[in-house]
């Protein structure tokens, strides 16, 4: 089966929980499955070194796992407007697989959670647009023909699926931004599947 990278950093839940529901959308286009890697926490000062495997949730992401995708789902808290230190980090650390066109041509969507409505979801979501298209991807969106995009409450945008945590940091997305992450998994798998025929 091919495969769709879905790799995020997660600190509350929110992130973690919006790749499942991607991961799902993946899983419903057939011969498509979703492979969950995630990256570990950064510091600015380093104590300790971090275990190889991650205690609980999805294995850290190696560079095999960028190789062997034929797409690629990219999630991040927002930090600011812009996606969280540890995702930035991993992927300043690809010079290269950019040299090399790992990622090239394989088409690549994006997810993110905020705490509120206006927190920086739709700029989080267009500079992590960025790296992806130095690296040679196709960017894939949520299209208007997608119902739920125009009548959500919560997250949900055509630059990727988003969702509210809330001020009680709710890690659990509403069936608007569920349902929205899983059709941006089916998109997402829909084109690599195309692509790799």
């Amino acid at each position: 089966m091919a495969e769709i990278l879905v790799l995020y950093y997660s600190r509350g839940g929110s992130v973690a929980r919006l790749a499942r529901q991607i991961a799902r959308g993946v899983e419903e286009v057939p011969g498509m499955q979703a492979r969950l890697r995630t990256v570990p926490p950064v510091a600015a000062v380093t104590l300790q070194t971090a275990a190889p495997v991650p205690e609980d949730g999805a294995p850290y992401v190696e560079p095999h796992d960028l190789a062997e995708c034929v797409g690629l789902a990219l999630g991040s808290p927002t930090r600011f407007g812009n996606m969280a230190a540890p995702l930035k980090h991993f992927l300043d650390g690809l010079g290269g697989e950019w040299a090399s066109g790992t990622l090239a041509g394989k088409p690549a969507a994006v997810f993110t959670s905020t705490a509120t409505q206006h927190g920086g979801q739709e700029s989080t979501l267009l500079t992590m647009h960025v790296p992806l298209l130095h690296h040679g991807c196709l960017i894939v969106g949520i299209p208007y023909t997608e119902p739920l995009l125009s009548s959500t409450r919560t997250g949900g945008t055509p630059y990727g699926a988003s969702h509210v945590a809330g001020g009680q940091d709710d890690p659990q997305p509403s069936e608007e931004e569920a349902a929205l992450a899983r059709a941006l998994g089916r998109r997402l798998a829909d084109i690599a599947a195309r692509l790799v025929r």
